[in-house]
């Protein structure tokens, strides 16, 4: 699903907010999961899941083409992990 799919989902299941509404209400959302992870805060939502950073450490890498060693240095990237009811639901869904 893309994020024009989700304001459409959104303006269709709910009438009274216009699709500039729905446009916003899922921009303020990502824009709070995106901020909060940048401060380093785990954020959670209950019977969804939780968003947080995991820390890759750094290593040693190939450089495809030429097959040299590159440094790749240490990051933080984002993590989701899947609430208790969101891998019930899949599980019972998936074929």
């Amino acid at each position: 699903m893309t994020r024009s799919e989700l304001v459409d989902r959104l303006h269709s299941r709910v009438p009274t907010l216009t699709h500039e509404d729905a446009k916003s209400v899922v921009d303020v959302i990502l824009e709070a999961i995106t901020r909060s992870l940048v401060a380093d805060s785990r954020v959670e939502i209950r019977g969804f899941g939780s968003f947080s950073l995991n820390y890759r450490q750094p290593r040693v890498g190939r450089n495809p083409k030429s097959g040299e060693a590159v440094q790749i240095p240490g990051k933080y990237v984002p993590h989701f992990k899947a609430g208790k009811e969101m891998r019930e639901g899949v599980s019972a869904t998936a074929v």
